[in-house]
């Protein structure tokens, strides 16, 4: 199928993604409408892709080649241990065949790669969208309505397209929350540095939640990045009952308290000193929510990414289930001859994969975080049962694979 007009809702990672899969299937005109002003190139966060998935996105085009990288190739699982040391005690490791990037280098990457015809468009607001029949009307802040062959939602878990695809899902809280933050890795050196091995994740274990730190890159060199999982601090300051969130910078002292008071406490005291080498301005926490949209699609218009589901970031598969749309949706254009033909081949492709990627984010956040298990008296066999029957029938962490079923040989389901 040859032409039409597209309208991508979202300019991130999904929407640049999207963009260039609309435009290299050849759709005349492709518009990204993306409400920031600011650079998304300045957001710091962290994530991994699996080496697998990438080397399938790359294989499609979604995944630019060139985009900095970091290694890593194992997964550490500790536990304080004052007898073991400062650093606590190893009780497993297991194969991690990743590569964790720099969200905003990683957005740089996949804007450049978008091509010179995509038209983006920054600080337009989106309020609402509307099914037109055999068009899709978007509904922009001051009134004005545009219309397209194609409408995609790339605009994150608060989409505003979504309400019209599915008006019925809603975010759910999960019941506990997430700390990020990163910092300079050359500030480890305040810490002594040699118990941080660059090539692996460690994941810190405590009653009621865990905690993974791993290197990225960074556009000023390498650096630390942590997530932490466990339950609310009890303060009235936190909003529960909405996907909301303290970003960086504007974490208050009461909760730089109790994020201090839950290290001191469940923490081996080296992993303590290193997320405590965050400055205030690179942490935040937020509440974790599921969203499992009823179906991806609905006339004229699909979701992409976090519009479509949102995953506890526990399955490590975020940025490449959005790349994986958006390879769907180029492979879905192509073999279609009519644009209801691609909504529903797109909807069969990814639709199954949105639900099975939240089932398995669930199972593994009551398994790490709301019903721990008793980290300390585990020994490697006894972790690596455990981490089978989270897995269930999932053949690993990082997203399925758009090509050949089954478990990935060395992967870090062992």
């Amino acid at each position: 199928m040859q032409g039409g007009t597209v309208a991508v809702v979202g300019g991130s990672i999904a929407g640049c993604a999207f963009a260039s899969a609309a435009a290299r299937a050849g759709a005349d005109e492709v518009v990204v409408l993306e409400r920031t002003r600011g650079r998304l190139a300045d957001r710091g966060l962290g994530l991994c892709v699996h080496d697998d998935r990438a080397a399938e996105l790359a294989a499609t085009g979604a995944l630019p080649a060139g985009i900095a990288a970091h290694r890593l190739t194992r997964r550490r699982w500790v536990v304080r241990d004052d007898a073991a040391g400062p650093a606590g005690r190893m009780f497993w490791e297991q194969p991690f065949p990743f590569h964790s990037y720099h969200w905003g280098l990683l957005w740089r990457g996949l804007r450049e790669a978008t091509p010179a015809a995509v038209v983006y468009r920054q600080g337009v607001t989106v309020t609402g969208a509307a099914d037109a029949g055999d068009r899709a009307e978007v509904r922009l802040a001051g009134g004005a309505a545009e219309h397209y062959d194609l409408a995609v939602g790339a605009d994150g878990y608060r989409s505003v397209v979504r309400e019209t695809v599915c008006r019925t899902s809603r975010p759910e809280y999960a019941g506990y929350v997430c700390w990020r933050g990163n910092f300079d890795a050359r500030r480890l050196a305040e810490t002594g540095g040699a118990e941080f091995p660059g090539d692996a994740v460690t994941t810190v274990c405590f009653p009621g939640g865990s905690c993974v730190v791993y290197r990225i890159p960074g556009p000023d060199g390498p650096r630390v990045n942590w997530v932490l999982y466990a339950m609310p601090p009890q303060t009235g300051q936190l909003r529960l009952d909405d996907p909301t969130s303290f970003p960086p910078g504007q974490v208050t002292d009461e909760l730089a308290a109790a994020l201090a008071e839950l290290l001191d406490r469940g923490f081996p005291p080296y992993w303590a000193r290193v997320i405590g080498l965050t400055d205030a301005e690179h942490t935040y926490v937020q509440p974790i929510y599921d969203l499992e949209s009823a179906h991806p699609t609905a006339g004229r218009f699909l979701l992409a990414g976090d519009a479509a589901v949102v995953a506890r970031p526990h399955t490590t598969s975020g940025a490449a289930k959005a790349l994986q749309d958006a390879s769907a949706f180029e492979a879905a254009w192509r073999a279609a001859d009519s644009w209801d033909e691609l909504v529903n081949t797109y909807r069969t492709a990814r639709a199954a994969a949105g639900r099975e990627l939240v089932a398995l984010a669930r199972r593994l956040g009551r398994a790490q975080v709301e019903r721990t298990p008793a980290w300390a008296a585990m020994n490697a066999g006894e972790a690596q049962a455990w981490w089978q029957d989270q897995l269930a029938d999932a053949a690993d962490i990082g997203g399925q694979s758009m090509t050949a079923p089954g478990p990935h040989v060395g992967s870090s389901r062992d």
